[in-house]
């Protein structure tokens, strides 16, 4: 029986895998869960799985939890808040397995410190990897425990990395459906919208991670996830443009076989595969090979999407350069999102952040973290200046 702890599970990924949970009851169990802002979702789970811990965003947010709770008899429930509660359920004794999903850097320091505590970690957060692999896969090589990828493109990579040793590997292939603006000219990058950024041809995803895929910065966070978990050198790391969507990721060998990963496009996959590695057990999700019958690749054109290029050269250059990349797309998605900035300018505020970026290794989390708020200052910076000197016109005009 593994005992699995849940950063984030009231979101997609944390759904998924208590829907993995319920299916193979006699293999898993609920040891802890940290549930965010969502009481209602968080008290339903609470019923349903009975964790020893429960740890929610605030102090109000765990005092309405724990009033319902004692409503319906579940006083030995355990709940917390905040950043202790996050690490407390990361680093819970009973817990063999932690489910890292929390989104964006609030998710970081709680991974760190559940990859100091011995634990196995199946990774579905972006930015602890993009900020802080190298603090994060050093310690998992200290701990001798494995970092295992929920995300799709990572996992495909891992399965398919099962065919042969780390120093027969050429290249990895991660695929990029390409976004709503694959086919769009450069030149109408400054007009298009917020809804047409948002309307992604392949994928329903958060709002920010959708403009990520539109910009190719998502691919670019995947660029550096890969370098981090497979310890290779940028170089080594390729994008490939697949409209279709069908192969998840490629590994090239030396002797020139290529192994691709195919399978349906649903998240349960990979967090299956990362619970029972390095079993397979049966489950019913099935790919229908007569899917296979069309498949199309193309190179990333990095001029029209610079982001790509951006995330390559913080990748190359580690330490605070992927942090200031992180945070300032973070800022600069969330402006276009308000409809502050155009499309366009989110790589121009990313750019200007990564030039006054100082090349800086880490030696903590805390650094880290105080590098995430220092880009995310110098980005609203950014974003002030370009709005002064290029207002954007009236919304009638553009929408």
């Amino acid at each position: 029986m593994k005992r699995i702890s849940i950063l984030g599970s009231t979101g997609s990924i944390g759904r998924s895998t208590l829907s993995i949970v319920e299916g193979y009851p006699e293999r898993f169990h609920v040891a802890a869960l940290a549930a965010g802002h969502n009481v209602q979702a968080a008290f339903e789970q609470a019923r349903r799985w009975r964790p020893q811990l429960l740890s929610v965003t605030s102090v109000a947010d765990a005092q309405d939890l724990q009033s319902r709770l004692q409503g319906e008899g579940l006083s030995e429930i355990e709940v917390l808040f905040g950043r202790e509660g996050n690490v407390q359920v990361a680093t819970h004794p009973q817990a063999d397995f932690v489910v890292s999903a929390i989104v964006g850097i609030a998710g970081l320091e709680a991974t760190y410190e559940a990859v100091k505590a011995g634990k196995s970690v199946g990774l579905a957060n972006k930015e602890c990897l993009v900020a802080a692999g190298e603090l994060i896969t050093a310690e998992a090589r200290r701990q001798g425990k494995p970092l295992l990828p929920i995300d799709s493109e990572h996992n495909a990579v891992h399965q398919c990395m099962r065919g042969g040793r780390m120093d027969e590997v050429q290249r990895i292939w991660l695929t990029a459906s390409g976004g709503p603006f694959l086919k769009t000219p450069r030149e109408e990058f400054s007009s298009l919208t917020v809804e047409q950024a948002l309307n992604h041809p392949t994928w329903k995803m958060g709002r920010r991670i959708t403009i990520d895929s539109a910009t190719l910065m998502n691919k670019g966070f995947e660029v550096i996830e890969a370098c981090r978990l497979f310890n290779l050198p940028p170089k080594q790391v390729q994008v490939i443009v697949h409209p279709q969507s069908t192969i998840h990721s490629m590994v090239e060998f030396v002797d020139g076989s290529i192994l691709a990963q195919v399978s349906v496009t649903d998240m349960r996959l990979p967090i299956l595969y990362a619970l029972t590695y390095p079993e397979r057990i049966p489950s019913d999700l099935r790919f229908q090979v007569s899917d296979l019958r069309h498949l199309d690749f193309e190179p990333p054109d990095v001029n029209k999407f610079p982001c790509l290029r951006l995330a390559y050269e913080a990748a190359e250059a580690g330490g605070a350069k992927p942090v200031a990349l992180n945070a300032a797309d973070e800022v600069a998605v969330g402006a276009f999102l308000d409809k502050h900035i155009r499309f366009s300018d989110i790589p121009k505020v990313i750019e200007r952040v990564l030039a006054e970026t100082p090349k800086q290794k880490f030696e903590s989390i805390k650094e880290v973290l105080q590098a995430d708020t220092e880009a995310r200052q110098n980005a609203g910076r950014q974003i002030e200046a370009i709005r002064s000197n290029s207002p954007l016109p009236h919304p009638a005009s553009v929408m």
